[in-house]
């Protein structure tokens, strides 16, 4: 059983119950929403990129030829599964072997544990791990500790920009490269990505979680093809929380001024427990009012004792009421909360339904001539 499905000490059924989360991630994404949704979130799914494997696998096939006839003095292997897809694919076309040999005398570096058990499970062993679990620090460990003018192998993970293979080719003789897998776009009549955006921009959703780099930058380009990535990085600097599986994944977020979660140890079940913990604990929100106590999760608010799921417009004023702790909010910031309107009519006609949808009368008071507060 791996560690998404472990149920840790405190799991419990209502931990995400009220926030709505957005998956971007295709591979293992049935794990992550699962978890989540075991623990009472709303997710929304919508991978911006998909690991495809090649149309053909001719130039895997032709670049593990050219491995095994140049017997490399190193490899950097980066992912279990494309280790264990390259080494499927060398074994479909007889070279199983023969790869294992070439490689029996190679000083493997591996990106990660997971890339180690990869390595393993094909019958070699690795001489060391990198120390950030990232391509760029495998590179890093080549260039200080290795001497200079080797064959350098490099098991490509989909991503990996170009430069750093430059650095290598400036130190040794050869780097060769395979690439069992690699990323594409989604389908162009999957409108799941701009359902993502949307809701992060409106205050549709409470985290959007992420597994890799390019499904970052793939986000990014399609929210600026909708004219929306100010928009949603706005969102995702303020009440949407970007969580993030490690640092490379976390990098692109940080680039645009997002400040993303991400756990310490870099796998899925750590996430997945980081932002159950982050989002208890930072995104809860609760006042002590004159009828009552009031707590707001993600889109649901528990008020009179009672659990009442809320529309966007009317969660953004709530939320807004509720962080001014009971001093006066003013109509012109209220009115800055309603999408696409600056009108005072709409204003109270949002409100209005918001203290139905409460159903106690008297915790939105009106201030007159200055706006609106919750009564404590």
């Amino acid at each position: 059983m791996t560690d998404v499905t472990e149920l840790p000490p405190g799991f419990r059924h209502d931990q995400l119950e009220g926030f709505r989360i957005g998956v971007t991630s295709d591979r293992r994404s049935g794990d992550l929403i699962d978890a989540l949704e075991r623990r009472g979130a709303s997710v929304l799914h919508a991978p911006t990129v998909r690991m495809a494997n090649a149309v053909s696998d001719d130039p895997v096939i032709a670049d593990t030829r050219a491995i095994i006839r140049a017997r490399p003095e190193v490899l950097l292997a980066t992912t279990a599964y494309g280790v264990r897809r390259w080494f499927e694919v060398a074994d479909a076309a007889g070279l199983g072997e023969q790869l294992v040999d070439a490689l029996s005398d190679t000083s493997i570096l591996v990106r990660g544990p997971k890339a180690r058990g990869g390595i393993r499970a094909a019958g070699l062993n690795d001489i060391g791990m990198s120390a950030e679990e990232t391509t760029e620090s495998l590179i890093d460990e080549v260039l200080a500790t290795m001497p200079s003018g080797l064959t350098v192998a490099v098991q490509l993970h989909g991503f990996l920009n170009p430069s750093q293979l430059d650095r290598l080719r400036d130190a040794h003789d050869r780097v060769l490269t395979v690439e069992p897998y690699r990323w594409t776009p989604p389908d162009e009549t999957d409108e799941r990505v701009d359902r993502l955006i949307e809701a992060a921009c409106t205050g549709g959703l409470d985290c959007i979680t992420f597994t890799s780099a390019p499904a970052v930058h793939a986000l990014f380009a399609a929210a600026e093809l909708q004219g929306r990535l100010d928009d949603l990085i706005d969102a995702m600097c303020g009440p949407v929380v970007a969580a993030a599986v490690g640092p490379v994944t976390a990098g692109p977020l940080v680039a645009a001024g997002i400040e993303p979660i991400r756990p310490e140890r870099f796998r899925m079940g750590a996430l997945i427990r980081l932002v159950c913990e982050h989002l208890e604990s930072e995104r809860v929100l609760r006042l002590d009012t004159r009828h009552g106590p009031l707590e707001l999760r993600g889109a649901v608010v528990e008020v009179d004792d009672r659990r009442i799921a809320l529309a966007p417009v009317a969660l953004m004023l709530l939320r807004t009421l509720i962080a001014a702790r009971g001093s006066v909010v003013a109509r012109d910031r209220l009115i800055s909360a309603l999408p696409g309107t600056d009108d005072e009519h709409a204003l109270e006609v949002a409100l209005s339904r918001l203290r139905q949808t409460l159903g106690v009368t008297g915790l939105i008071a009106t201030v007159v001539k200055r706006g609106y507060r919750i009564d404590v």
